[in-house]
């Protein structure tokens, strides 16, 4: 991991997605987390106010040792109790079938390969466990996309790997899980950045 990835990435996006109006988008997406919780993409712990009462314990993973740093204060404020357990979305050291529920919010536009995170978090899931998501990606707008892919390759550079054309719902489709429910619309702000998803995936039992 370069400096830049490590020093700089982790804090500008503890800035950028960290704004009132996120908050009220990630309380959206955590609001029906209930028992074991494992978080891929933890962060800074953006999401760690917005944790309810149902939450008996998260599992975070996250690669950014600066980011482990951010988020130490959100931690030791929280009611609820969060292990550090792993670097790897895409290797998750849980057995199988212990967590209740998911969270990943602007992360599968990031991780290397969203499908093996995807499959890795429905290992962990028990039978009927919900994935719950906030995620950023690809605009039904032909011609937002086509400004999507052009920018694809420096926001990929600048933003350590996140990609604006990736379809965070087809994926967790994809990857087998079943809809709950799922919301999508454009938020404020330049519109290849703004096409937001969020919503709740079930495993199938």
């Amino acid at each position: 991991m370069s400096l830049y990835s490590e020093i700089v990435v982790p804090r500008l996006v503890n800035l950028t997605c960290g704004t009132k109006g996120m908050q009220r988008w990630r309380e959206r997406a955590c609001a029906e987390l209930t028992g074991v919780v494992v978080e891929i993409g933890f962060g800074s712990g953006t999401n760690v106010q917005h944790l309810p009462a149902s939450v008996e314990r998260l599992y975070a993973i996250e690669p950014s040792g600066v980011a482990r740093k951010l988020a130490a204060r959100r931690i030791d404020d929280s009611s609820v109790p969060i292990d550090h357990i792993g670097l790897d979305g895409e290797d998750i050291p849980l057995p199988d079938e212990s967590c209740d529920s998911a969270l990943c919010t602007f992360t599968l536009c990031t991780v290397p390969h969203p499908d093996i995170a995807l499959r890795e978090l429905l290992r962990v899931l028990k039978p009927g466990g919900t994935l719950h998501y906030l995620e950023h990606g690809l605009a039904p707008d032909a011609s937002v996309a086509k400004w999507q892919h052009r920018i694809d390759p420096i926001e990929r550079r600048i933003a350590d790997g996140c990609l604006l054309t990736r379809d965070p719902v087809a994926l967790i489709k994809m990857a087998g899980f079943e809809t709950v429910w799922t919301r999508q619309r454009y938020v404020k702000g330049p519109k290849p950045w703004s096409y937001f998803s969020t919503g709740v995936a079930r495993k199938i039992v």
